[in-house]
């Protein structure tokens, strides 16, 4: 009988010192840049980049050579701007994007990501005729495009 009570013990000591396992399901990714390119001329018109280069200042190409109406680009979050070259064939476009940081808790398993707040677009505008919006107020997903660029 005493052999039955220790290991009644013993077991529920195991058991109890168990936690709960913590995995991160809620998918806490630190939002990119959504971009979708638009025909000039027909507003509505989604219409595809050729030859598309795309690589932020000082960093490796991100994009090579690629045919596409739509990227998404992350942004530097240990600084306050990031710069972007957007080259078609031979002509770079220079598109800086500036914004604040904050940390966004989302839990103990997930940790952090960053959210983008205050973001304010800028572009030198060769090939790339104009883009909306100007400005954003966060970026927190990246569920839909933050900026339709016309070319």
């Amino acid at each position: 009988m005493k052999k039955i009570v220790f290991l009644f013990i013993l077991t529920l000591i195991i058991f109890s010192a168990c936690e709960k396992d913590d995995f991160c399901t809620k998918n806490p990714v630190t939002p990119n840049l959504v971009l979708r390119f638009y025909d000039t001329n027909s507003r509505g018109t989604l219409k595809d980049v050729s030859a598309l280069y795309v690589w932020a200042e000082g960093k490796d190409t991100i994009f090579k050579n690629v045919i596409t109406d739509s990227i998404y680009i992350p942004l530097n979050s240990l600084a306050n701007e990031t710069i972007y070259n957007f080259s078609k064939g031979n002509v770079v476009n220079q598109f800086t994007i500036k914004y604040t940081t904050q940390d966004d808790y989302v839990s103990r398993s997930c940790g952090f990501r960053i959210l983008f707040n205050e973001v304010s677009f800028e572009s030198n505008t060769t090939w790339i005729k104009d883009f909306t919006p100007k400005a954003l107020t966060t970026i927190d997903n990246q569920n839909t495009a933050h900026v339709q660029i016309f070319h």
